[in-house]
Order: structure tokens, then C-alpha cells, then sequence
């Protein structure tokens, strides 16, 4: 049955939360971080909220590469779309697993399912002129040269550390599931959803077809957020509130700011590429769009976050 009446979260980490560079990575290893994670996305749910969940998978399709060509001589190599496939749904039967035990155990009744994502891309994005996503492993200049000339991958040197394949990173325009995904919500159930940004496809010769790319999951939750209407759109990070200066002796925590706000720290550099920029880019997008607020703070953090004790929320201008 649907309840009309709770408001929706879109919930979205990256796959180092599962995955940490620090752990070998084992298949234990990352239902453990889950089942530590687990209690902190309940808690959305005991909080008033249906929930989405969009996890990354960085670490985890980089294992599934690896597997693929090591295994090239043996089994024929899979392509992109279908390794981000399997990467969401082995991530969904960890987060499903971890999170149906702990409801089990806080006596909630939630159940969780998972939906394989695809993502519309256009076919005509720049990025396939210029791809710049590093993945997989890195290999020597004989083993580049071979991959280039069989399987026509775009290769290149990496700060002396060898050689890597790098992909097309196209912009999300369209969230194929996304009705689906929301119908599930509302029917009480927490949906994993878009998984590593989803998989990418794009209509040619009008069919969809998957295509050889990566999406970026901050990017993709957003308009996940945005399409399904969303009441809140929740970043999960490494810190529990975002900062100015940061690692400075000037560092400053910030609890609320505005969009505008947010833009001139953007501008002046605050938020790089590389870490926050990203997150707090889509969150813009995100506000932009609904005149809903982003919450950005930590899974251990979220708890308090949601009574707005933590973590830093960035909300529309005044009207």
C-alpha cells in the first residue's frame, strides 16, 4: 500500500564506505561495513522518510575489471555496461542483506529491494570525444599497445605507474527506472537504486543500447532526486559537515548555507574537484531544480544530522 503521506529521501555514498582502500576488499569485509552502515539508513526511514539508496562502485567495478582481464585467456571479456551490471547487483545483495538483518533486529518493519539501473546518456556527449575515467588496473606499455590495437581502448601513461585504460564519463540525462523506482518507495520499501551512477545507455537507431562509459553517481542521484521529487537529498561523506580552509588553521565547519553561499566557496576553491566539489555541485543541481534542501554529513553522523545537531545543510536563497 502506498503512503502518501511520509516524504522521500534519495541517499547517496560512495563505494569506499563498502570498500575502503585500507581493507583488502574481501566479499566479508564489505557486508561487515554494511551491516555498519545499515542502522544509519534505518534511521531515515524511522525518521518520516520512503528511501533511495544510490551507492557508488568505484573500488568494486575496478575488481571486476581486474577479474576481466585476468581472465581474458580463459572466458571472454564482458563489456563496461555489463560490468557496472554486476557490480550493482552484488552491492545490492550486500546492502539487502545488511539491511534486512538490522530491520530484523530493531523490529522495523522495511523491507529492501534493489532495481538494476539504466541511465539515458546522449550518444553526442563530449565526453566520447574526451574520455578521462581512469579504470581497472594499471599495465605495462606491451600489454597497452595490445588493448588499444584489439579492443580499441583509449590508454594512457599515469604518473609513471604504468599504463590505464580511461572511459567516457557522459552526463545522466534520464533515469530509465525511475517511475519504477519511486512507485517502490512509496509502497514502503527502501530501494537501492542507479548503482555507480548507473548503466550507462543511449538510444541509437531507436533502441537503447549500453554503452562503454561510467556516470558519475553524485550526478546521477541528483537527478534521481529531481525526478522522482524528492523531499530531501542526502550526500553521505567521509566528515560530518563540510568545511572552508580545509585542514587549515582557519578551518571553519559549516552547519547551513544557501546556494549562493555555497557558489562563492565553490568559486574561491574551497570545494576541489577531486573531494567535495563533486557532491556539492550535484547538491546545487538538486536545489536548483526542486528548491529542496540538501543534508551533506556522515553515515556515523546521520542520526544527529536529521535532528540538525551535524552535518551541513545547504538550502535555497531567499525568496
Amino acid at each position: 500500500m502506498v503512503n502518501s503521506e511520509k516524504k522521500t529521501a534519495v541517499v547517496a555514498f560512495g563505494g569506499n564506505a563498502l570498500l575502503p582502500e585500507t581493507q583488502e576488499g574481501t566479499f566479508e569485509e564489505q557486508q561487515a561495513n554494511a551491516d555498519a552502515a545499515a542502522e544509519s539508513i534505518i534511521g531515515i526511514s524511522r525518521n518520516g522518510y520512503d528511501v533511495i539508496l544510490v551507492h557508488g562502485n568505484g573500488p568494486q567495478v575496478g575488481q571486476v575489471l581486474v577479474q576481466n582481464e585476468e581472465s581474458s585467456e580463459k572466458v571472454p571479456m564482458q563489456p563496461l555496461d555489463a560490468c557496472v551490471a554486476a557490480t550493482q547487483g552484488t552491492i545490492g545483495y550486500i546492502l539487502t542483506t545488511a539491511l534486512r538483518r538490522t530491520a530484523k533486529r530493531l523490529d522495523v518493519d522495511v523491507d529492501t529491494v534493489t532495481v538494476l539501473t539504466n541511465v539515458a546518456v546522449s550518444p553526442a556527449d563530449p565526453a566520447f570525444e574526451n574520455p578521462t575515467k581512469p579504470i581497472g588496473s594499471f599495465m605495462s606499455a606491451e600489454r597497452a599497445q595490445e588493448m588499444e590495437k584489439t579492443k580499441g581502448w583509449k590508454i594512457i601513461e599515469d604518473a609513471g605507474r604504468g599504463y590505464r585504460r580511461v572511459v567516457p564519463s557522459p552526463k545522466p540525462r534520464r533515469i530509465m527506472e525511475s517511475k519504477a523506482i519511486r512507485e517502490l518507495a512509496q509502497a514502503g520499501n527502501i530501494v537501492i537504486a542507479c548503482g555507480g551512477g548507473g548503466i550507462p545507455v543511449a538510444r541509437v537507431n531507436d533502441e537503447f543500447v549500453g554503452l562503454e562509459a561510467v556516470i558519475d553517481k553524485d550526478l546521477a542521484s541528483s537527478l534521481l532526486a529531481e525526478e522522482i521529487g524528492a523531499d530531501l537529498y542526502i550526500v553521505l561523506t567521509g566528515v560530518s559537515q563540510v568545511a572552508i580552509n580545509f585542514g587549515k588553521p582557519n578551518m571553519k565547519l559549516l552547519d547551513r548555507i544557501t546556494v549562493s553561499e555555497a557558489e562563492k566557496y565553490m568559486a574561491e576553491g574551497h570545494f576541489p574537484p577531486g573531494s567535495m566539489g563533486p557532491k556539492i555541485a550535484a547538491a546545487l543541481k538538486f536545489i536548483k531544480s526542486s528548491g529542496k534542501e540538501v543534508l551533506i554529513t556522515s553515515a556515523e553522523k546521520l542520526e544527529d544530522a536529521l535532528k540538525g545537531q551535524s552535518g551541513t545543510y545547504i538550502i535555497p536563497d531567499a525568496q
